[in-house]
């Protein structure tokens, strides 16, 4: 399929959407009652910092809804104000907030079923309304919805539409697209979508391994094996990587993303030359001003002196584990949760660890006078902050 064809004739289809209803005002004042925070915004008004009692807290400087997802979550609510008969479905989660998706349900915008891994459109009937979540859909997805004759309301974050303008150019100049991300997040799944041969790496140690097999050959089985549901159909490591272009998914860590790119340039510089590096290696800037601005916050609240972190947001939220991850690499206790609810008492709180793992730590909270850093990611309304926040003070209040 010409997916850029695709693209473009599906923008000009009159049952396609991406601009919203006309009901921003309306829908900004719902959104600001039902996410926003009088508490977040003292403390924004304090420097960022507040204490009260024997607790001291230190909000990053850049943290919850960006722009993106404040955008995404509005055109879902401007639609069902637009509609309020028809039926909405939405293609995945709208964000990584279960809250929010909470909110969705209330609002009867329903999930596509999934059955055996696989999404069930035949639920869907013509003149349905369908919703494409912030971090998109797959071009197979659109492709379905197209031919049902549906309304599609695309709130896919520009960012996001970014990635997928750059694995085209990967594309039409035959080049591989080496994908910095996780194989079965949606973004990553969208993005490969409209790639050509394409290839996804997880992480600095993976990008590592496909180098050295780039400059010194390998066991073609071992890395098929190794990459397998991360390329893209008939991959030959042996044909496919002598041209590649590096691309990612939004949510990763700047640094690592950054990293991966410049050793893939200086991989085909060594094989191929500088001479010949722009016929072999491509690059373009991807990285999500939002995400890098999350972690820069990060990293400039992990080198005061705290004594623990909550990091806050959605457990399948890729960008909120980036946060944890650089809290965890500096040995700072910390605490990743979607909501106040798993702060079971000043004893005992359910968090997610790294591995994914869900597991409850005792004694998290210290006794005395301490100082907690507090971030969430960006799909985290600034109200389940709120909450997390007034539970730590009334914990260590009645201590």
């Amino acid at each position: 399929m010409d997916t850029k064809a695709f693209k473009r004739s599906l923008q000009h289809s009159e049952n396609y959407n991406r601009k919203g209803f006309g009901h921003k005002a309306e829908v900004s004042t719902q959104l600001q009652s039902e996410y926003e925070s009088s508490l977040i915004q003292e403390i924004r008004d304090r420097n960022y910092i507040l204490q009260r009692g024997n607790v001291t807290i230190r909000l990053a400087q850049a943290f919850g809804f960006c722009w993106g997802v404040e955008r995404a979550v509005a055109m879902a609510y401007e639609t069902r104000q637009h509609f309020p008969t028809e039926r909405i479905w939405i293609t995945n989660e709208i964000i990584h907030n279960p809250s929010v998706n909470q909110r969705m349900q209330e609002m009867e915008v329903q999930f596509i079923p999934v059955e055996a891994n696989k999404k069930d459109f035949s639920v869907v009937d013509q003149g349905d309304v369908v919703i494409l979540p912030a971090f998109g859909a797959s071009v197979q997805e659109m492709q379905i919805l197209h031919d049902k004759g549906c309304q599609i309301v695309d709130t896919t974050c520009p960012w996001v539409s970014k990635v997928w303008n750059t694995v085209e150019k990967h594309k039409k100049g035959e080049f591989t697209s080496i994908i910095h991300g996780k194989y079965k997040h949606e973004e990553t799944v969208a993005t490969s979508s409209f790639a050509g041969k394409y290839l996804i790496v997880l992480n600095l140690q993976e990008a590592e391994y496909v180098a050295k097999y780039i400059l010194n050959g390998g066991n073609r089985e071992e890395f098929l094996t190794k990459f397998a549901k991360a390329f893209s159909d008939g991959f030959d490591p042996d044909k496919d990587l002598e041209k590649v272009g590096i691309a990612n998914q939004t949510t990763m860590l700047k640094g690592e993303t950054e990293q991966i790119g410049k050793l893939f340039e200086k991989t085909m510089m060594q094989k191929y030359g500088p001479a010949a590096l722009n016929q072999h290696f491509q690059s373009f800037n991807t990285i999500c001003d939002a995400t890098q601005e999350r972690q820069d916050a990060m990293l400039e609240l992990v080198e005061h002196n705290l004594d623990l972190i909550v990091v806050i947001g959605g457990f399948n939220s890729s960008n909120t584990t980036q946060l944890q991850q650089i809290a965890f690499d500096r040995n700072i206790p910390s605490y990743h949760i979607d909501r106040v609810g798993r702060i079971l008492s000043a004893n005992a709180i359910e968090h997610r660890q790294l591995t994914g793992e869900l597991t409850i730590a005792e004694n998290w909270l210290p006794e005395g006078e301490i100082v907690v850093g507090v971030t969430s990611g960006a799909s985290t309304p600034d109200k389940v902050v709120e909450d997390i926040i007034e539970k730590i003070f009334a914990l260590k209040a009645n201590w």
